[in-house]
């Protein structure tokens, strides 16, 4: 049976007709036209293309599923909440709980704080054993104070004596003036977010303090803070809402929990992954990223150059790195220890006899008997750890650096290139749509290339066959989104700095859209292919150009989030000796029988 908090979430699901399943980045609002369009370009059949080896087959499953994957790409499994949607369902959870249980509002919101905003778990709780909730959460039955007819009451903290009227409490029987209560809700409120279950000042009195006392008695700043840590909580105690981690953004993102992929797009159109919070990542699981990032940001790559680049000073110890040709070396102040740079022994035993400035016998006849092979052993694998780990960093920071640069041409395009775009050509800037999509492509693009570095990275050495499989589908998907990329910025410039309309325009437009929704597919079937750990790749098989087109061409995906519902058949590069030929217009490898483009039918 499903809770009530599972059923509302259901209902809250957002259900969207959105062609751009994958590309759920800094997106702007799509216009119709660029939606059909791409609709258009997306709806090609390669099933009647002859298959010469050619083609690249990620998924080729016929079944059913594919209609339950079109499902899945129109819906959203999250929802993204404003301040005020925060208070709003704050408020309606509260009186959802007073009406259900008969209880005041006030006492609804202490339940829920305590039961961290979940109306299912107050609800158990509650109907389990009444008396054990309200006493850990301080809610009083009724309140037990009774004013006694005297004219005057001592307050609790400072002692003085007040008229009845003066002083008050939670609902016990513990009285204090309202002087004390001021300074006590002040200081609770000062101390931080524990205000929010505030009880009596009575050590040994459980009773809760109500918002209103609060509302009351506190000062305008003090009240102001206290309900932001009360808006805050309903977002940090939640088990399905976080806040979007980007700076200024205060909206939070309530996901549904088991509905599939976690990378959710902020109104704000920050990508990012709702589990762990980082940047979205996908193909890469949170894991690998929080292991990436530890690496990249900690101090355990200094230390591997310092072991590959420098030696120990044998007085002492201190790291030294060889800046001059000599191999006399002293270390610095106060030490200043001279000593041979290969076999690390004093200078003042060396002299000709042992090979001169840049030389040591020693230190050769030394290695030749084994005496530096551990040494030089830690070294060289130092040497090459840094090596590689440079090689995957410099690309992921380099594919970084092009999807910002990609970012920035996506808005300036938005703001500035289109509306002049439009004016050169002639047409509408709702017909200009797929040039912005073909942007929001290369960003989302960049952004799973750069990731595919970091698993790169962290494949297994000894799986040979699956690392050089991966090498091949990273290749073509650099190939192919670096086609993309230049048309878009490139061949872009030459329409935009025209005089007027151009008569080949309307080929471009064509080509660009091919090119883009080429990209979106390749990149789709990659990312769920690395999801599955290219768990089809049989490590022990001989690895060879062939055997790779192979595995590609019968590729299936098992135990995914889901199984393609087409034929994806990705052009390989270099096709010179099978006679296909490359598209003049939109770049596309048609099949040697083909006598017009596939993709946009443009004439061979």
């Amino acid at each position: 049976m499903e809770s009530e908090d599972d059923m509302h979430d259901a209902n809250e699901v957002v259900v969207e007709e959105d062609d751009d399943y994958y590309s759920g980045g800094e997106d702007a609002d799509m216009g119709t036209e660029g939606e059909a369009e791409e609709e258009d370009y997306g709806s090609y059949d390669y099933d009647d293309e002859e298959d010469d080896g050619v083609g690249y087959d990620f998924v080729a499953d016929d079944s059913d599923d594919g209609d339950n994957v079109l499902v899945s790409r129109s819906q959203k499994n999250y929802t993204i909440l404003k301040e005020e949607d925060i208070r709003q369902r704050q408020e309606e959870d509260i009186t959802r709980i007073s009406n259900v249980l008969s209880i005041s509002k006030e006492a609804a919101g202490l339940l829920l704080r305590r039961y961290n905003w979940s109306v299912n778990d107050v609800h158990e709780e509650w109907f389990a054993d009444e008396e054990r909730v309200r006493h850990a959460v301080g809610i009083l039955e009724k309140p037990v104070v009774k004013f006694l007819s005297v004219r005057e009451v001592a307050c609790g903290i400072c002692f003085e004596n007040y008229s009845s009227a003066s002083v008050r409490s939670a609902g016990c029987t513990h009285l204090f003036c309202d002087g004390c209560w001021k300074a006590y809700i002040s200081t609770s409120i000062k101390d931080g977010p524990g205000c929010l279950m505030l009880r009596c000042p009575d050590p040994s009195c459980g009773a809760a303090v109500g918002q209103a006392m609060i509302d009351e008695l506190a000062t305008i700043e003090a009240k102001k803070k206290y309900h932001e840590y009360l808006l805050r909580s309903y977002v940090e105690d939640s088990r399905k809402i976080k806040w979007c981690p980007a700076p200024g953004c205060d909206s939070a993102v309530k996901y549904v929990v088991g509905s599939g992929s976690y990378d959710v797009t902020c109104s704000c159109s920050y990508s990012f992954c709702w589990n762990c919070t980082e940047e979205a990542h996908r193909p890469v699981d949170c894991e690998t990223v929080a292991k990436w990032v530890l690496k990249t940001s900690a101090e355990s790559e200094n230390m591997n150059w310092i072991l590959a680049n420098s030696k120990p000073c044998p007085k002492c110890k201190r790291p030294i790195e060889k800046n001059q040709g000599c191999m006399h070396m002293t270390c610095t102040p106060p030490c200043k220890f001279e000593f041979c740079w290969l076999c690390l022994g004093a200078w003042s035993d060396h002299g000709e006899r042992t090979g001169g400035f840049y030389a040591c016998n020693r230190y050769e006849t030394a290695k030749q008997d084994g005496v530096y092979d551990e040494a030089e052993r830690r070294r060289e694998m130092a040497k090459n750890s840094l090596e590689r780990y440079t090689h995957y960093y410099e690309r992921w920071a380099s594919n970084q650096a092009s999807r910002q640069k990609a970012l920035a041409d996506l808005h300036q395009m938005q703001i500035v290139h289109l509306e002049k775009l439009s004016g050169v050509q002639s047409q509408p800037e709702s017909q200009l749509k797929f040039i912005i999509e073909a942007w929001q492509q290369i960003v989302e693009c960049r952004r799973v290339l750069k990731w595919t570095y970091a698993y790169g990275y962290y494949l297994p050495e000894n799986e040979q066959t699956k690392k050089q499989f991966f090498e091949y589908l990273q290749g073509e998907a650099e190939a192919g989104l670096e086609r993309l990329h230049q048309c878009a910025e490139k061949e872009f410039l030459n329409y935009l700095n025209s005089d007027g309309p151009s008569k080949d325009f309307n080929d471009f437009r064509t080509k660009l859209a091919g090119l883009t929704s080429v990209t979106r597919n390749y990149f789709e079937n990659l990312v769920r292919a690395l999801e599955n750990d290219l768990s089809d790749v049989d490590s022990q098989a001989a690895c060879s150009k062939t055997s790779l087109k192979n595995i590609a061409g019968s590729s299936k995906e098992k135990g995914g989030r889901g199984k393609v519902s087409s034929k994806i058949d990705i052009p390989i590069r270099n096709a010179g000796d099978s006679g296909n030929w490359e598209c003049d217009q939109c770049a596309y490898l048609n099949v040697r029988s083909a006598t017009a483009c596939n993709m946009c039918h443009h004439g061979r």
